[in-house]
């Protein structure tokens, strides 16, 4: 099947679709992990790994939300990228002394003078690195390289690898306990493909045949969300996706469904309906999560989230114009 690339139009980096029009999301690079085992290459070690994310990249978002509902923040600190991307250095940090709008959320890289974006972090780990210069990025400040870039395994260290220098009530945190882990991975597996990487396939879809089997696929798996939750909330399970416990699953689903109204209706045209006119039950469980948990409220910036789809993505909005709309961002809690 034929492979194209639209690195000049699209400047998340070299996103490939197929003969079809499909958005076909590359693989990322850098699996290696932290272990508690002995002998491991990264050992967990208060102040040695360093997390670069944006606040607006959904999958930048969960490795912030397990890091704080897990207690990490005085182990693992943090560097966010400036909203905006750059086409040279693809997610940009702020420049010293720059004028930034959120200044607390948007700072120079702490680590390494002189480097202006994650691009610049990819070739110092690799120099002859060939793919997307993607966040988040766990980095090594003792061996000054990249450990890991794949979000879902990030956030699986940080559930367990940093236990043994954590307090009892966050050593207890489960968010990937054994009895549920089954019907996790089988969540996980049509989350990711029709709804978090569905919407993107709506979004950046080439084709009027690859949008709309793109867009049938989410709003199908939407519908099946719905329909867990009303089961779960209606029989008082609890409040999370699996009853009274937050786990993976909370963390993988809200950062796409937090963003759904206020970015992808419009800008990615998954406007066959809104998560708060369409979906009573989803929108419950997630304003539940952003009004009642601050790992999940504190780690969500609509400031960024917004800036950054409708400034950055201009070939889906040339002017990059933001809406102002819907208001308000998410409704108050029941």
């Amino acid at each position: 099947m034929a492979i194209q690339t639209f690195q000049k139009t699209n400047p998340l980096g070299p996103e490939l679709w197929n003969a079809k029009g499909e958005l076909v999301r590359p693989p990322t690079v850098f699996r290696n992990f932290i272990s508690r085992e002995p002998g491991a290459r990264f050992p967990p070690e208060k102040g040695r790994y360093h997390l670069y994310v944006s606040y607006a990249c959904p999958w930048a978002h969960r490795t912030l939300i397990a890091r704080k509902l897990k207690g990490l923040e005085d182990i693992i600190s943090v560097t966010s990228v400036h909203y905006h991307m750059s086409l040279t250095d693809s997610w940009r940090f702020a420049r010293e002394g720059e004028d930034v709008e959120w200044p607390e959320l948007t700072t120079p890289d702490p680590l390494h003078k002189g480097f202006y974006g994650t691009k610049a972090l990819y070739f110092h780990a690799d120099p002859d690195y060939k793919a997307r210069f993607s966040v988040p990025i766990l980095w090594d400040k003792k061996l000054d390289t990249i450990v890991n870039n794949e979000s879902s395994e990030i956030i699986r260290m940080f559930y367990t690898e940093f236990d043994d220098l954590l307090p009892p009530e966050k050593r207890n945190v489960d968010l990937y306990p054994e009895a549920l882990r089954a019907q996790i991975d089988e969540t996980n597996v049509y989350t990711y493909d029709n709804v978090n990487n569905g919407v993107y396939k709506c979004g950046l879809a080439k084709t009027q045949e690859a949008y709309h089997s793109a867009v049938n696929n989410l709003f199908a798996s939407l519908d099946r969300i719905e329909a867990h939750l009303k089961s779960s909330q209606t029989d008082k399970n609890g409040p999370y996706y699996f009853g009274s416990e937050i786990t993976e699953a909370d963390i993988r689903l809200y950062v796409t469904i937090v963003r759904f109204d206020t970015v992808y209706v419009s800008l990615f045209k998954t406007n066959r309906g809104m998560i708060r006119h369409d979906y009573p039950y989803i929108d419950r469980w997630a304003r539940n999560l952003y009004w009642k948990v601050p790992a999940f409220r504190e780690t969500t910036s609509f400031e960024h989230i917004k800036g950054h789809y409708f400034r950055s993505l201009t070939m889906l909005n040339p002017e990059g114009i933001v809406p102002e709309g819907p208001v308000p961002h998410i409704l108050p809690v029941d």
